[in-house]
């Protein structure tokens, strides 16, 4: 039986259709190398973090050693230089408001004593320096930093890069230490100093404590979405930091770095205050009790704190003698001061014949020398000397500006989850802009700007100026609206 077959389609003229010609399949595309994907990664991950990279170069300068030179410009004063170029150039290049009209008052305001006192000044050359340095660290890094960071992530950047000096400048005291080769202290080379020399006793200890605020915010206040393990590492880093802070034999950084942690530790709760306080105090028992690390001087040097009146040392009488010469000082020009640089100069006239020819410097690669005392060892009094009441007030009310809204911002807290904005105001960055304020105000009683470290203080006011006085992205609620969404 024959099967049926089914006829051939023809074409409309009757022909049958040609056979179609067999293609062979077109080739998969060759991948591209694995590199390609990766460089592009690492640039798009680069210029998302970019505007912080020139903050952070100041701050890893600070590691270089300093040597023990006269010379007062270090290469983060120029890091410092070249920051402000860049931002101003941006800001032009951008043709928008960079600063908000707020941010643009409190930062410029310290410009108007520092200014008068210039003007007023009997010698306007020999105040020139002083009226650089003081622009530098309370104006134009200031601004310059709030321009340059425009987003959590560059302040966390930021951050990084202070807790890597704190940690490089920290290890680095500890060998001091361990192996007899710091600054002198009592007739021994020990006291940690870090790569600052011993012209500049409190750098080490000013970058260690700002570690160790960094390391407590993060480990009371992860950013969101971050590993379980960040807060006890940070955490212990931060108990770690103590180790070279306790061998700076730095009483005022001490004094500081307590006020500092314990007002970031009550913003962060009482609950969680407690806590991390008992864990530290652990920590200090097992170092110094356990181990004994120094407790004998560190007992000594604690000691010295609650006696500057019964048997004062010669530092602490040097101190007192120097802050009752510049309030005298200041009683001869009440208003704008006897100018910039220019306590130096009144000094002898002013003050008592307990005050000592200098200060004894050696140690840590230094030969013995004598560092004449060219300043009261307290901000607010050479302020006070130098620009007078006009300046104080103009720089004092800069400050309080900047606590008010650090702390203002930091209660009204980031936005709720699902707000417009999102968690742009991180808790983490607040904790730590707080207390880098309280530790550099009160640490202002002890000491006051110069050294290799001052580039330091500059970059500490931006950071917490950008966090006060930043604006918010377009689409972050303000205040009341947080609130509203909060009920």
């Amino acid at each position: 039986m024959a099967t049926a077959t089914a006829p051939r389609p023809r074409a409309p003229d009757g022909t049958a259709p040609s056979p179609r010609p067999v293609t062979e399949p077109a080739p998969a595309p060759e991948p591209s190398p694995p590199h390609r994907h990766t460089g592009r990664a690492v640039r798009a991950r680069c210029a998302r973090y970019a505007p912080g990279l020139p903050v952070v170069a100041v701050l890893l300068l600070l590691c270089l050693p300093t040597g023990s030179g006269d010379s007062r410009v270090t290469p983060a004063d120029a890091a410092c230089a070249a920051l402000v170029l860049w931002c101003a150039l941006r800001a032009v290049r951008g043709r928008e408001r960079p600063l908000t009209a707020r941010a643009a008052l409190v930062l410029a305001a310290p410009a108007v004593g520092i200014a008068l006192a210039a003007i007023t000044s009997r010698d306007p050359a020999a105040g020139l320096p002083g009226l650089v340095r003081y622009l530098e660290v309370f104006v134009l890094v200031p601004a310059a930093v709030v321009l340059a960071l425009r987003h959590p992530r560059h302040a966390r950047l930021v951050m990084a890069g202070l807790l890597l000096l704190a940690v490089v400048q920290g290890a680095v005291g500890v060998h001091q230490y361990a192996t007899g080769t710091g600054a002198s202290y009592r007739g021994q080379d020990i006291r940690a100093v870090g790569t600052f020399g011993p012209l500049d006793v409190m750098g080490m200890s000013t970058v260690v404590s700002h570690g160790l605020l960094v390391a407590l915010a993060v480990g009371l206040a992860p950013p969101a979405r971050s590993p379980r393990w960040l807060r006890p590492a940070a955490l212990g880093c931060a108990a770690a930091l103590v180790v070279p802070l306790v061998f700076s034999f730095s009483r005022g950084a001490w004094i500081a770095t307590a006020v500092a942690c314990a007002a970031v530790l009550l913003l962060a709760g009482a609950r969680l205050a407690l806590r991390t306080l008992a864990v530290v105090g652990c920590a200090g028992v097992v170092l110094v009790g356990g181990f004994g690390i120094g407790s004998q001087l560190i007992g000594e040097r604690l000691g010295s704190i609650t006696d500057v009146t019964a048997a004062p040392d010669q530092s602490v009488t040097d101190r007192y003698t120097l802050w009752a010469a510049a309030v005298s000082i200041w009683r001869d020009a009440p208003l704008t001061g006897v100018g910039l640089k220019g306590f130096p100069d009144h000094r002898d006239a002013h003050a008592s014949l307990a005050l000592s020819s200098g200060s004894d410097i050696a140690g840590a690669g230094s030969d013995f020398r004598r560092e004449p005392l060219l300043s009261p060892h307290n901000m607010y009094l050479l302020v006070l000397s130098e620009q007078g009441l006009v300046g104080l007030l103009a720089l004092g009310g800069s400050w309080a500006a900047l606590a008010v809204c650090a702390v203002r911002r930091l209660r009204t807290g980031p936005a709720p989850p699902g707000a417009p904005g999102g968690r742009w105001a991180e808790r983490d960055c607040g904790l730590l802009a707080v207390g880098m304020l309280c530790w550099q105000l009160v640490d202002f009683l002890y000491a006051d700007i110069g050294g290799p470290s001052t580039a330091l203080t500059g970059i500490v006011f931006g950071f917490v100026a950008w966090w006060a006085l930043a604006a918010r992205p377009a689409g972050e609620p303000g205040p009341a609206a947080r609130t509203a969404v909060a009920r």
